[in-house]
């Protein structure tokens, strides 16, 4: 990516940047479009002017870029940040890596306590299991099709939505992306502050394994991209292999045949709820698939990329979340399995994990191994929050990623410190509470680019240039309708349940998420059709 050095450095440029573009350039006719990519040919980066303008005039931000560049020697950590990267500047992995960087994302005891609730819904174990085949498909398509872009545009995830949201509603994708991936990372966090103090037998506080795992999760999401891809395609291995030992010592402990505690509304409460979650893991990812895309050619088949997300993300996904169902199973039957159901009890998820393996030592030596396996979602999440925060304007952009991602690290922690002893709660009022936000913007950016853009393509020097953007209004109006009408009517959590989730028995059932998707497919379409009239962009 082109740097700008203004002062006695001479401009470093490659042949597609210019200068910074005049006002009269801003409101200029659109670049003559490539046909074969379905893009602008781009002119300017706008934002990235700006942002080496505030390092080089301001003494703060230009030490902070100093050691970016620094570290960037000495360690070799990305400084790329939310930079679009041109086709020239593109180093792709292999396009295998789309598939198991999914794999190590997903593969990983975190998404244990997901499994776990089914059970504790009252559900039976195929009901279980069938909640949690169709809410992760489901909910792997909104990743699949969100993660298409990268390529086609070289931007980050949050980034391209711009081109729906506009250049200040993107700013609300961006608050948004942080919010989800700090709930994935504190789930995760105390999953393994948990597990820690199991293998200390109880002696070391959960507080100091959630520190642990959080500081290795910032070290490695430093490095950026290159790492980041090179370490999840290899990571996810070990984990399979002691799930796979997992679910053989547990197998004589689970008993399918106990049956679901509702019936009729009841059961269809607990039934979409729980489905709920589980859509809402697997489309929480949709608003960072991009980063990990945008390095691959725009020329890349956009079903390779959808088919390669969606299977990655919806098979280990749906081996680990019905492993943490068999495991809820086993510890509700207090009758056959009085020590699984004591520690569940006693110490959550990791004493439940420290009686499952046998011997002791073997269980031990399994669960320090589990530790390290949350670790490639935390950096992942790590690296997509610190580009998010970019997003938020030029001064959040001229920080270097990798404050914004130790900002986003010492948060975690500090939540998950904070939480550690409600895990399910966690879990089950946060998780679902994605879903209502991830559907809408799955299907905005669905309806811009299939239908609205679908001729005419992307102006990309309109990527950073509020005035070449979309307003966004309806966009965010879109996204709130969504949230709004159908999510907050439509949620069931332990604080809250609307009225229409009322309907489904005492505890509610959650279908926040259908109506999120009705309101903002009857939203979206007029209202950008109104706003492209009147705006023309």
């Amino acid at each position: 990516m082109s740097d700008f050095v203004h002062g006695d450095q001479a401009d470093v440029k490659h042949h597609h940047d210019v200068t910074r573009p005049s006002e009269n350039d801003l409101g200029s006719g659109t670049p003559p479009a490539d046909p074969e990519k379905g893009v602008v040919l781009e002119t300017s980066e706008e934002e990235v002017i700006r942002a080496r303008e505030l390092q080089q005039r301001m003494g703060f931000l230009r030490t902070l870029r100093n050691g970016e560049e620094w570290l960037d020697r000495k360690m070799g950590i990305e400084t790329q940040g939310i930079d679009r990267i041109h086709e020239e500047d593109k180093r792709p992995p292999s396009i295998i890596n789309v598939f198991f960087l999914w794999w190590s994302l997903n593969c990983h005891v975190g998404a244990l306590p997901l499994g776990v609730l089914g059970p504790e819904f009252g559900l039976s174990l195929n009901q279980s299991v069938a909640a949690i085949v169709v809410g992760i498909m489901l909910g792997s398509l909104c990743t699949a099709f969100c993660g298409t872009l990268g390529p086609k545009l070289g931007l980050r995830a949050i980034a391209t939505s711009r081109y729906s949201f506009g250049f200040y509603g993107a700013k609300l994708c961006s608050v948004l992306n942080v919010i989800i991936g700090g709930g994935f990372a504190v789930v995760n966090v105390v999953v393994v502050g948990q597990i820690l103090a199991a293998v200390s037998d109880y002696t070391m506080s959960v507080a100091v394994g959630c520190v642990i795992i959080a500081i290795l999760s910032y070290v490695i999401s430093i490095f950026g991209f290159a790492i980041i891809h090179t370490y999840e395609k290899y990571s996810w291995i070990g984990t399979f292999i002691i799930l796979c030992v997992l679910i053989g010592e547990l197998a004589p402990k689970v008993d399918p045949s106990i049956p679901g505690e509702d019936f009729g509304l009841a059961f269809s409460g607990s039934f979409l709820s729980f489905m709920a979650i589980n859509f809402s893991n697997a489309s929480g990812w949709c608003s960072i698939a991009s980063d990990y895309y945008c390095n691959y050619p725009a020329k890349t088949k956009a079903w390779k990329i959808f088919l390669l997300t969606f299977f990655g993300i919806s098979i280990p996904t749906i081996f680990v979340t019905v492993i943490g169902a068999c495991l809820g199973n086993a510890a509700v039957s207090s009758q056959v399995n009085p020590v699984l159901t004591a520690a569940y009890d006693d110490h959550g998820l990791g004493g439940l994990l420290r009686e499952s393996f046998h011997s002791i030592r073997f269980s031990k030596f399994c669960l320090v191994l589990l530790v390290f396996s949350v670790i490639g979602n935390n950096v992942a999440i790590n690296y997509s929050s610190g580009l998010s925060m970019q997003l938020l304007g030029h001064y959040f952009h001229a920080i270097p990623r990798f404050i914004w991602s130790l900002v986003n690290a010492v948060v975690i922690a500090v939540l998950a410190i904070a939480g550690r002893q409600h895990l399910s709660t966690i879990v089950s009022n946060f998780v679902s509470l994605l879903g209502y936000w991830t559907v809408s913007f799955t299907i905005i950016l669905l309806i811009e680019d299939q239908w609205f853009r679908r001729r005419e393509g992307y102006n990309l020097n309109a990527w950073d240039v509020p005035q070449k953007l979309p307003w966004g209004v309806a966009a965010v109006l879109a996204l709130l309708t969504g949230y709004l009408a159908g999510g907050v009517t439509g949620m069931a959590q332990t604080w809250y349940i609307g009225p229409i989730a009322a309907k489904f028995g005492g505890f509610g059932g959650d279908v926040g998420i259908y109506l999120s998707l009705v309101f903002t497919l009857i939203v979206y379409p007029p209202a950008r059709w109104y706003e492209r009239k009147r705006t023309g962009k």
